[in-house]
C-alpha cells in the first residue's frame, strides 16, 4: 500500500487526506489491538464495546479504502499530466512509481533481513517452508501476498507488504492496458467488470483463508473502483453542491455500516459487504474532490491529515513500534485493564517514525531519482507522488 500521496501537488485535497489518515490510523489500531484489545481494558467500563471493536478490527477494510484512494489519485494525476489515458507516458509513469516505492521498500527489506539474521524476536522467519532469501524475492518481486497464501503468515514487519504487492502488480499492467485499449469505451467496461467482481473473487477463494484475504483480484477490484472514480471526476470536474453533499452522506453511512455493523452485513450480504465498502469509499473520495474548492481546511483535524500524507511511510514502519510497545507491555506485567494506556505512546511514535522516514529517506530519494530520470522536472513535480 504506497498511499499514492500527492502532498506537494499544486492542489491538495483535505477530504482525501483525512480519509487516508483515518485509514492508516485504523491499520495501526488494528495491529496493536490484535495484541492489546481495547474491549478488554478499562475503556470498556464507559465506552460501547461496538466502538472499541470498530477501532481495533477494521484494519483490513482500511486497506481496501487505501486501494480505492490509490486508484483515484494515481489515475487523476496521470490524466492531469497526459490529458487522456491513451496518451500516458509509459516511461514517466514507471519512473514515478519506482522513485516513490523503491527507496523505502529497499530500506525496509534490508532492516528486516538484518533483524532476522541477528535473531531478534518478532522478526525471525521460522515457519516451515519459508526462508529469508525467498521472503526477499517475494517482497521485491511483488508476490509476497501469494507467498504467504502458499506458506503461511510471515512476521508482521514483512506481512504488511502484501497490499503493496497487489498495488504494484496492478500498476505494472495498468499503463500498458491503457495504451492497448486507447478508448474509454473499451477500458471502462473492463474496469467495471473488475470492480464489481470483488464479492465473487473473494468468495471463490474461501478454501484458503490467507489467500482469500490477500489475493490479487479482490484488491485490484478496489483499485479499479478508484480508477473509475478518477475518470468520472475528469469528465465532470464540477457538479452541483447538493450532489457532492449527497455522495458524502451516502459514503459516510456506508462506511459506518461496514465498520460498526459488520456482523449484520455479513449475515445479509456475505462478501458483498466489501463491495459496499469500496463503493462507499469512492463516494467519499468523489465528494471530497468535488467539494475541495468550497471548504476551508478542517484545522482541528490537521493531525489526521498529517497521518494521511505520511500514510505510506507509517504503513511500512509502524510494526517496529507495535512490537516494541507490546514487548514493553508484557515485560512490565501491566494489567490488561490499563492496556489502553500503551496506545498513547504507540500512536505518536508511529507518526514520528513515519515522519523521519519521509523526511530523510522518502522525499530526498524520490526527488533525486526523478530529477535524473525525468526530463524538465519542476521543483513541485520532483517531490510529488503519482
Amino acid at each position: 500500500m504506497d498511499g499514492a500521496t500527492y502532498r506537494m501537488e499544486a492542489r491538495r485535497n483535505t477530504g482525501i487526506d483525512l480519509l487516508r489518515g483515518l485509514s492508516i490510523l485504523l491499520v495501526v489500531l488494528h495491529h496493536i489491538g490484535l495484541r492489546i484489545r481495547l474491549r478488554k481494558t478499562g475503556l470498556a467500563d464507559f465506552l460501547p464495546e461496538k466502538l472499541l471493536s470498530a477501532l481495533n478490527f477494521n484494519g483490513y477494510e482500511a486497506v481496501f479504502i487505501f486501494f480505492v484512494i490509490s486508484g483515484f489519485l494515481i489515475t487523476s494525476n496521470t490524466l492531469r499530466r497526459s490529458g487522456t489515458l491513451a496518451n500516458i507516458d509509459l516511461r514517466a509513469f514507471y519512473v514515478r512509481r519506482f522513485s516513490r516505492i523503491a527507496p523505502c521498500l529497499l530500506l525496509l527489506v534490508a532492516v528486516l533481513s538484518g533483524l532476522h539474521l541477528l535473531g531478534v524476536q518478532d522478526y525471525v522467519i521460522q515457519r516451515e517452508g519459508q526462508s529469508l532469501p525467498r521472503a526477499i524475492v517475494a517482497a521485491l518481486g511483488f508476490h509476497l501476498n501469494w507467498y504467504e497464501g502458499m506458506t503461511g503468515y510471515l512476521p508482521g514487519g514483512w506481512d504488511v507488504l502484501w497490499s503493496l504487492s497487489i498495488e504494484e502488480v496492478f500498476y505494472l499492467g495498468f499503463p500498458i492496458v491503457c495504451l492497448l485499449t486507447r478508448r474509454a469505451w473499451v477500458l471502462v467496461p473492463m474496469l467495471i467488470v473488475l470492480a464489481i467482481s470483488l464479492p465473487w473473487t473473494k468468495a471463490a477463494l474461501a478454501d484458503n483463508e490467507i489467500w482469500q484475504e490477500k489475493a490479487y483480484l479482490p484488491g485490484m477490484a478496489a483499485i479499479a473502483t478508484g480508477v473509475l472514480g478518477a475518470l468520472v471526476w475528469h469528465r465532470w470536474q464540477q457538479v452541483p453542491h447538493v450532489v457532492a453533499s449527497a455522495l458524502g452522506i451516502v459514503g459516510a453511512v456506508g462506511l459506518y455500516l461496514v465498520m460498526f455493523e459488520g456482523k449484520f452485513l455479513w449475515q445479509v450480504m456475505h462478501d458483498g459487504y466489501m463491495l459496499l465498502l469500496t463503493c462507499s469509499a469512492l463516494c467519499l473520495v468523489l465528494a471530497s474532490a468535488w467539494a475541495q474548492s468550497r471548504h476551508a481546511p478542517w484545522r482541528g483535524l490537521n493531525w489526521l491529515r498529517s497521518w494521511g500524507r505520511l500514510s505510506y511511510e507509517i504503513y511500512l514502519v509502524h510494526m517496529f513500534v507495535v512490537f516494541a510497545v507490546v514487548r514493553l507491555y508484557k515485560a512490565t506485567g501491566s494489567d490488561i485493564a490499563h492496556g489502553y494506556l500503551w496506545y498513547l505512546p504507540a500512536l505518536p511514535l508511529c507518526w514520528l517514525l513515519g515522519k523521519g522516514m519521509e523526511r530523510y529517506i522518502s522525499t530526498p530519494a524520490e526527488q533525486w531519482l526523478r530529477s535524473r530520470w525525468l526530463h524538465k522536472v519542476t521543483p513541485v513535480q520532483a517531490v510529488a507522488t503519482g
